[in-house]
Parts: C-alpha cells; structure tokens; sequence
C-alpha cells in the first residue's frame, strides 16, 4: 500500500531547513534539465522525503512520500480556511499520484476541525495520527513511572491541552488506571463543559483550570499536549518533575529547560523503529529510524496493515483504538523506546534517580539495569556537581565506571568486574594501587597522632627528612627543595625560581609539551588547544622545536633567556623519545649560554622508565627539578621542586623573599611519610628493574603485532612509559564523499562549488579537514573502548594527541599481565583491520 503524509515545519529553523532542501531539489533539476518556468514556479507542497519500499518485523510491506506544507502552526492559525483548502489539496494530489492513505502531520490534522473536513473532502481516507501519538505519550509515562517504580496510582499528573484529542483520550487511559488528574484547558472555558468529554464517575477525580501555575506548587508530573505550544514554564516546576511532551510546537523550550539539572523533559509523540524494520533505500545500514514522530508512524504502520480507512479523527478518539494501534506498531516493529529528551537518547537508570523526588526507594530502583544503584547515584551526583560534560563524554565512550576496590594493577568496579589498569592515574600509580608499605606508613602516621601541617610554625620532621632522602636519591648538587600538591604546582615555583634567580625573564619551551594548567604551566606548555581560551599567557614563553638543538641554539643566541623547561620523553605530547645525546646537547648549551635547565620528571620520574630519573640515562643533571605524581605511591597529592643551593640562595636568600613563594598544603607531614615509604619501595631498584625488562618485553610485542596492521603507526616510549600511536588516515574521505554526491546527484553541482564565495569554500575546506581528524581521533578510541569492553583493560588518550593511546601501567606490572594485554591488543587489531588504512 502506498501513503502520504503531509508535514510541517514546527519551529522557524525547521521551515528554513525545508526551504533549503527545496532550494536545492530545484537548483538540481535545474543544473541537470535547464530552466524551466514551472520547474521554479509556486508548489503548495515541497517534497521531502520518499520510502519506496518499508519492511516491517512481519515482512509486511508499504511504500510512501512525505511532503511539507511549508507554514508553521503560528502562520496556519492566521488563515486556518485557506491553509485547511491547501491539506485537502494535498490530499488531492496524493490520491491523484496513487496514495491509498493520506496522514495528517501536526497542525495539518487541527485545521478543518481536527481533521474531519479533510476526511470529507478527500477522496481517499485520511488519518491524523493522533491515535499512535497519544499511545506513545501515555506509554512514555508509565515507562519512566515502571523504572522509577511507582504506582501510577499514587501521583497525581497534570496534563496540559485538555480537551484536545490527544489530551483528552490520554486523560481517560489514566483515570482508568486510578491516576487522580489536574486538567490544564484554555482560560475561559466552562466546568460543565470541560467535564462533559469524560465519564460521570471520574468527575470527582480531576482538578480543573484555566491557569497552569495552579499545579506547579503540588504536582510533579505533567503531560504537555496543547496545540500552542510554550504552556509550561520550567523554571516553576518542582524538582523531580517530569514532562512527557507530546506537543508541537513544544510546551517546554529546549533553552529553558536546560537551565534545570533537577527536571526532565521526555519526548511524549515519538516512536522508534527496530533494527527489523527497513526503510527502503538504506546505505550502511543507516536509515531514519529514531525518533518518529507518531503521527507518521501511524499512517505508516496502517499503510503495512493494509488498512486504508479514516483511524484517527476529529476530538474523540477512543481508548480501544489507542491501545490497538499500540499493539499493531509493537507487531510491525515500532514501539515508544527508547525515551529521548529533545532528541537525546536517556539512560533508565538516570531517569530512574529521578525517583528519589517522589519517594521511590532505592532499593526497588535497583533492577533498573544491571548497573548497581551506588553506580546510579554517583554518576547523577559527578553528573549534577562536577562536570556535565565530562560525563556526556565518558557515558559515549562506555567509560562511565564507578571502582571502589583497587589492587596493584587491577581496579574492581561496583558491579563486582576486574579491570587491568594501564592509565594508574597518568603516571601516578608507579607501585600500584594502595601498595602495603605506603598504607602502612599511613596508618602508623595516622594511629600516632603526629602533626601534619605545621610547616610554618615548627620544623616539620618528616617533611624534612624527605627533602634530605630527595636531594641524596637526585644528586648532582640537589640541596634545597620546595613541597607543593601537584606537577602543575611544582612547575609554577620552578618556573618563579628560574626568573628569580636569574636577571633574564624569558622561559623557554618545546613544542607538543605538557608542563600543567595553571596559567604559568600553561604558558610554558607547546600546545596551542590548552591555551587558547585563557589567552593572554603569562608573557615571556618562547616555543622552540623538540629534539631540535639547532633551532634550540638560535633561541639562546638570541639573549634574555632565564631558563629552558624540558620533559626529557614528552609525556602527553605522545611519548616521544627524543634523540640518543639530545638531553646532554641541551645541558652542554645552556651551561654555554648561562641559561638554568629546568626538567620536568613529574611524569618520566621515580622510575617509570627504569631509572628513577629519564634524565639518568644520559647521566644529565637539572640545575631545577620537579618530580609530583608517584612521589607518593599515589596516595597523598604532592610536588617537589628541588635546586641547587646557588639558585635557592639567587631567588629567595634574602630577609624579604625567602617566603616569596609558599603553599599551606604543601610540605605537610602527612604526605611527606608517603613520599618517604615510596623511596623505601624502589630503594633496591627491583621495582625500577621490573619496569625495564616488563616494558621493554612489552613493546617488542607491542611492534610485531604493529608491523602487520598499517593502521598502527609507531610503538613509542621507554621502559613502562610506552605509547600506542595510531596512523588511521582519513585525509581526503570527506572531500572524496562530497565529490560522489556532486557527481551522482542529478545537475552539475561541481558549479555551484566553484562559485561559492572563496570565504565559504575555504571555511568548508577546513571544516571538512578538521572532520577528517576527528575521524582519525574516532577510530582511536574505539581502541581504548574495545579493549575496555572486551577484554577490561583500561587504556586512554595521551592529552595532547588523541591518535595516541598511553600505556602507563604500576611499574609492578607482570610478565602474565603485560601478555594478557598483548593478546588482547592483538584482537582488537584484528577487529579493526576491516580498512588496514
């Protein structure tokens, strides 16, 4: 059976949206036929969209087209005659190409009174959909009040637009079920009148107004389903209030209800297609599935059913034929899940927290999935108080986890599943999580009653005795040394150091660097996306090459330099490994040039690359040190900023700047003993060992797999500070798809490109370069979500580069778990090796 449906735009961007389509359907016949006047002549309806052949979950068949009457409700109310003549000749027209069925989209359905004029005047049967539309709102409800598991009967709901169709025949679905309703209909209308469209037993079960703010202050859920669209205003609602809005134009704009975390706003007329269902005309196996609005699927699933009669019309829809097409949809494969919210797919479980609002207990929202309810709260509470964000961007990558045991290298997640982990922090966890001997040094600390932050009053005794073990472990005339929280921390005060001891101002620094992101550190990082938004930088950060000592010496030759600041492998720039010799090139010309050398080993240090400095490979020594991150065994936040007693004495020996640069946090005791018992760790150098030969073992594994898949570029790094950098090419892709649809669709579009304005050929040249990359960043993420969720191991993004996976496991890492992860990599590759490149 073939259909067709009449639409409209339901908000102005829409319409413009139509028109451009339109603009470009004409342009295109027109560059492929020439000029013709009817060709650009006045349609009542603009074409939009054709299903030449849908499938159902039963095998059932129907074809159809889908045209725009290209008015928005606001323009269709100013001359609801004229507009309900151009539906009936719409409806006039598909009849007359062949349509069994024409259906009413949104405000096509309400003008000619809801539909029953153009039922008359048509010469095929017409349907507004309005049935399927309200099953799906309905549904909507008692799906979020299944997963939050209430009983409908216990919560009144308030529902908006009665007595309009939908409205009314979703008002008498719940009172059938014993929901108590508030009846929200336009001002000025009559009770007796109101009451009239439900049964007399259900009269003393409704409230009725004119006035929506009547409800606001004592109910929380509302169904929207007036026809003027922007009825509720968010900002009155209640916390925990859900809206199922049905809608169109909304009840509750977009704009208004994000500016509330505490309320939810679900899409109330849509359904969603199976993977059963197919479209016709699919590529990729991509087709418009999600998100139907309801009024479409109904003529569609009729159109399956074989059934070309007049279903849904006019203000009285019965409940009977509501709950039937309910059942018809679900048979073919359409069904109201999953729930959106403003296009936006929702997690049950997140819709599920909601229930805390309206007395659910936690223990029955708990079998909402199979996540645990601790997972549930402390995703919605990082969600609500931390960064939004964030979660949206973990939630995607399915690495929204929630741990609460940890072991050496393995995290345990609150669904009891055990992870390897190869981030440990970024470099925080060199002895693993929670290692014995740091946590009992902590806890002997902590029983003793010892002093922590006494720093500025007092000598504090292990803080002190961990600067004496740092400068003896350091060597290389390391005297003095500054305890803050963090590397960001310890590279402020190197760099604060470095200019005050010096009669220059000037730092210099590499390109593709990662120092922090404090404003100091980050004036001294290389990479353009950390400091854009925060510009202007400190002033005096001047970025030479990585591994260049040529263009190195140019900068110094140039004069006023203070201090060159170096990681000797750069960590989040990708774990590159500069030359053999670069790092004692680079000490030999700033001792020539008189210019302090700062390096930074807050993630290259205590070990990580089997040695408990990188720069003791090349037997290089700093003249300002900072080390943080696994200083203490990740325990206890801490930095150190250690220098030689020449420099101390330049910036800061004197009566009025020797406490120029302090911290209250930093230098504590407490932190200090657990810095103390991670040097105890490695004091036998086994652990540092291990990390050379597991590392070293791990990236010659690492290469073989490397050398048969093109897409994985290099295998980077030293000792357990190894990286995966991958080399998926996608350059060209975008502009290779655009150049086939130029070609392939009908016209010569390769034209019209060659006249756009230059600005707008060059912006989507660039966007279209900047996709590609993205693409590039796409395919390495699958990686570290494959390797999650198929063989639980974490891996993640260095962050400078997300074409590059860090590995960083606990310098503890095994021999049998480095091959766990060099099997698992090994599948992946497999997996992904559908394009090599």
């Amino acid at each position: 059976m073939y259909f067709g449906f009449i639409a409209h735009p339901t908000s102005v961007p829409l319409k413009r949206y139509v028109k451009m389509l339109d603009l470009m359907q004409r342009s295109s016949h027109d560059y492929q036929d020439g000029y013709s006047r009817e060709l650009w002549s006045h349609r009542n309806l603009v074409p939009f969209m054709n299903f030449d052949r849908i499938t159902s979950a039963t095998g059932a068949e129907a074809s159809g087209k889908v045209h725009y009457l290209p008015l928005t409700a606001e323009e269709m109310l100013k001359d609801a005659p004229g507009n309900m003549r151009r539906v009936i000749a719409g409806a006039e027209m598909f009849a007359a190409d062949g349509a069994d069925l024409v259906g009413l989209g949104g405000f096509t359905s309400i003008v000619g009174r809801r539909g029953v004029e153009v039922a008359a005047a048509s010469p095929v049967p017409v349907t507004s959909g309005n049935s399927l539309t309200a099953y799906a709102g309905y549904r909507a409800l008692r799906q979020v009040m299944d997963w939050m598991r209430l009983r409908p009967s216990d919560h009144r709901v308030a529902i908006v637009g009665y007595p309009g169709s939908i409205a009314l025949v979703i008002a008498r679905l719940l009172l059938d079920e014993g929901v108590e309703l508030d009846l929200v209909h336009r001002p000025g209308a009559k009770t007796a009148d109101l009451l009239e469209h439900l049964p007399a037993k259900y009269h003393n079960k409704v409230r009725l107004s004119g006035d929506i703010g009547e409800f606001y202050k004592d109910t929380r859920f509302f169904v929207a389903a007036s026809s003027a669209g922007g009825i509720i205003d968010p900002a009155q609602l209640m916390p925990g209030s859900i809206v199922v809005d049905v809608a169109l134009p909304r009840d509750v704009a977009e704009s208004d209800a994000r500016l509330r975390d505490d309320i939810l706003v679900i899409d109330g007329g849509c359904v969603t297609a199976s993977d059963q269902v197919k479209m016709g005309g699919e590529s990729l196996n991509l087709a418009i599935k999600q998100q139907l609005n309801a009024c479409l699927s109904e003529t569609m699933i009729l159109a399956l059913e074989q059934r070309a009669e007049v279903f849904s019309i006019g203000r009285t829809l019965e409940v009977d034929r509501v709950l039937e097409i309910g059942e018809i949809a679900a048979r073919h494969g359409f069904a109201p899940d999953p729930l959106s919210s403003y296009g936006r797919r929702l997690d049950p479980a997140y819709v599920a927290s909601f229930g805390r609002y309206h007395g659910a207990r936690k223990a029955e929202a708990r079998d909402v999935s199979l996540r645990s309810q601790e997972h549930h709260d402390t995703t919605l509470r990082f969600r609500r108080h931390i960064n939004p964000m964030l979660a949206d961007f973990l939630q995607t990558l399915h690495c929204d986890r929630v741990f609460d045991k940890a072991q050496g290298a393995v995290l345990t997640g609150t669904e009891g599943q055990e992870f390897l982990d190869f981030v440990a922090g970024y470099g925080c966890l060199n002895l693993g999580h929670n290692p014995t001997g740091v946590v009992e040094a902590l806890k002997d600390f902590l029983s003793g009653d010892q002093p922590n932050f006494v720093q500025y009053v007092s000598f504090p005794k292990q803080t002190s005795l961990l600067a004496e073990r740092l400068c003896e472990r350091v060597g290389g005339g390391m005297e003095r040394v500054f305890f803050s929280n963090s590397g960001t921390e310890a590279v402020e005060a190197a760099i604060k150091m470095a200019r005050a001891a010096s009669p220059h101002h000037r730092i210099l620094h590499v390109h593709n660097s990662y120092h922090g992101k404090t404003l100091g550190a980050l004036s001294v990082t290389g990479r353009d996306k950390h400091q854009k938004p925060f510009r202007p930088l400190v002033p005096g950060a001047v970025e030479v090459p990585f591994g260049d000592v040529d263009k190195l010496e140019e900068k110094l030759w140039e004069g006023d330099i203070a201090a060159l600041i170096l990681e000797p492998i750069l960590g989040e720039g990708g774990v590159h490994v500069p030359p053999e010799g670069y790092l004692k090139q680079v000490r030999a010309l700033c001792d020539r040039y008189g210019v302090l050398l700062i390096l930074d080993e807050v993630q290259t240090g205590m070990g990580r690359t089997g040695r408990f400095l990188a720069s003791d490979w090349e037997g290089v020594q700093a003249d300002i040190l900072c080390l943080s991150k696994s200083l203490s065994g990740g325990l206890m936040p801490i930095g150190a900023t250690l220098s030689r007693v020449g420099i101390w004495d330049r910036a800061y020996g004197t009566s009025d700047r020797f406490l120029s640069h302090s911290s209250t946090f930093g230098g504590g005791n407490m932190a200090a003993t657990a810095a103390l018992a991670t040097l105890d760790a490695l004091e036998d150098g086994s652990v540092m060992a291990n990390a050379l030969e597991v590392g070293t073992h791990l990236k010659a594994e690492l290469e073989q797999i490397a050398a048969d898949y093109p897409f994985v570029g290099e295998i980077r790094g030293k000792g357990m500070m190894l990286a995966v950098s991958f080399a998926a090419d996608f350059s060209g892709a975008v502009a290779a798809g655009a150049h086939e649809f130029a070609t392939r669709l009908p016209g010569d579009w390769h034209m019209a490109w060659k006249f756009l304005p230059d600005t707008v050929r060059d912006s989507l040249a660039e966007a279209m370069r900047r996709f590609e990359g993205t693409l590039a960043e796409m395919f390495c993420m699958r990686f570290v979500t494959k390797l999650a969720q198929d063989h639980n191991i974490l891996t993640f993004l260095t962050a400078n580069s997300s074409t590059v996976i860090r590995l960083q496991p606990p310098l503890t890492l095994t021999r049998a778990q480095a091959d766990r992860f060099v099997a698992a990599f090994r599948e992946v590759c497999a997996d992904m090796s559908t394009f090599m490149n």
